[in-house]
């Protein structure tokens, strides 16, 4: 029987085994699949509340006003600066130009106003506010 060659013993060796690599790799994606919807926090609105119920219908666009004066669009913060041509952009060839504002109780009349102005200076027709359900006892 033939002796192997040096040559033939360091090739066997310099192969990798990748198996464990992948299966660490498999574990943390399942981790990461499962921890990652309970790492992302919803935006936190204090919402008046009325005896009739408002909620928005499908086809439109909700603003979020939280109590810290920031604006929502799509669950993404916009500077109310760019406000009116983010909803032009959003609205870009729409016929139907509907939003719905979900505004904190906090925040003063003349703050909503603002946020309202620009947007009817982006060319939406309708604006509609929602509010919680009153309990009734």
């Amino acid at each position: 029987m033939k002796a192997p060659s040096r040559q033939s013993l360091h090739s066997n060796l310099a192969e990798i085994n990748i198996t464990p690599l992948v299966d660490v790799m498999l574990v943390l994606l399942i981790i990461f699949m499962v921890t990652a919807p309970m790492m992302q926090s919803g935006i936190v609105v204090k919402l008046p509340a009325a005896e009739t119920r408002s909620n928005p219908s499908s086809g439109g666009l909700v603003l979020t006003l939280t109590r810290d004066r920031y604006v929502y669009m799509d669950n993404q913060i916009v500077n109310l600066y760019f406000l009116e041509s983010r909803l032009k952009s959003h609205f870009l060839g729409s016929d139907k130009k509907v939003v719905f504002l979900k505004a904190d109780k906090s925040l003063p009349y003349g703050y909503i106003i603002e946020v309202m102005d620009i947007i009817k200076l982006a060319g939406v027709d309708t604006v509609g506010m929602i509010v919680e359900q009153k309990s009734r006892r």
